[in-house]
């Protein structure tokens, strides 16, 4: 049964989101036990999303000069049978930040595989233009992260690709003794907007290992920004 006690609340803004098809071999070791691999007419993907983190407290309590800060996160997509029927998840393979005390929380609550490295973003919106870029150092080489779009905000249209991407309100994490956390979380639809220009310069093989890589060095499906929205991460439970 899901805890139903806020762990984390947040606010998560300005997301850049690349999408790649991926086939399932190179996702299925990364699987929790329980769930099983999602897909959206046929295709299984894994997207690399940059975003901000704002006004972030934990237990109720602010996270002081933590409160405002980058990730960019690798995910994949998966789902699992519940009583109340398929609960549709997300898998991390890898998350970056620049605290090293909310990746010690991470790793030590849910052994979400975080890391900490120097982070920074920058973010242009004049009028329909919108620009993000999430930067990080890695091994000491610059990886970067880039959407440009033109466009109005837009609701999410029914049974889309991006429905697909953002509409996932469960995490699932592997955990050390092979078994499953399952936590909720929650946050209103959000608004996006198609890229005209997104690319990404990044250590793939040395973050995620080769066979990720192989496909993130491909040209991806789609690339889009999502405007964000207040969220509410919820106590995680063993499965």
């Amino acid at each position: 049964m899901a805890d139903a006690r806020p762990f984390l609340t947040a606010e998560w803004r300005w997301l850049a989101m690349l999408n790649y098809e991926a086939a399932p071999a190179v996702l299925s070791p990364f699987v929790p036990r329980g769930t099983e691999l999602d897909s959206w007419n046929g295709r299984h993907y894994a997207s690399i999303v940059g975003f901000a983190f704002q006004r972030t407290r934990v237990l109720g309590v602010p996270g002081w000069f933590h409160q405002d800060f980058e990730e960019v996160n690798l995910r994949f997509y998966v789902r699992r049978k519940a009583a109340d029927g398929w609960r549709r998840g997300v898998v991390f393979v890898k998350e970056l930040v620049p605290k090293a005390l909310v990746t010690f929380v991470a790793r030590a609550f849910y052994n979400e595989n975080y890391e900490t490295v120097p982070m920074r973003r920058e973010l242009a919106m004049l009028g329909s233009k919108k620009q993000f870029t999430y930067s990080w150092t890695f091994r000491s080489r610059e990886n970067r992260l880039h959407v440009r779009a033109e466009g109005d905000w837009r609701e999410l249209e029914p049974g889309s690709e991006a429905e697909f991407i953002t509409e996932h309100y469960w995490g699932y994490t592997r955990q050390r003794d092979g078994g499953t956390i399952e936590y909720q979380v929650e946050h209103p639809r959000w608004r996006v907007v198609d890229a005209r220009e997104s690319s990404l310069d990044c250590d793939v093989a040395g973050l995620y290992g080769a066979g990720v890589a192989a496909c993130l060095r491909s040209k991806p499906v789609s690339a889009f920004l999502a405007d964000g929205s207040t969220v509410t991460v919820y106590r995680g439970c063993k499965l």
